[in-house]
């Protein structure tokens, strides 16, 4: 390995900022904020989702009403529907 050229790999706290959840991983991140975790001081890195609360794995996803969608489009911009044209 070339000297100097490799970023710093250590362990690092990643919190969700969503519902607070944290866990300890190695990563090579930087970052400027640190946060105490199980006794010991570690950088942390804020991410907006995680496991803990992607509906995906949560169990809370929701489907949506694509078709509801497209029509309200069509009437906020004015536009003819071209599925409601041809069921004319």
């Amino acid at each position: 390995m070339q000297a100097d050229i490799h970023p710093e790999y250590r362990f690092v706290v990643f919190r969700d900022v969503s519902n607070g959840f944290e866990f300890l991983t190695r990563s090579a991140a930087s970052s400027k904020e640190t946060t105490e975790y199980e006794g010991k001081e570690y950088p942390l890195i804020r991410m907006d989702i995680s496991s803990q609360s992607h509906p995906f794995y949560t169990g809370t996803q929701k489907l949506l009403d694509t078709a509801g969608r497209v029509e309200r489009f069509y009437q906020k911009y004015g536009f003819k529907d071209p599925a409601a044209a041809e069921a004319e």
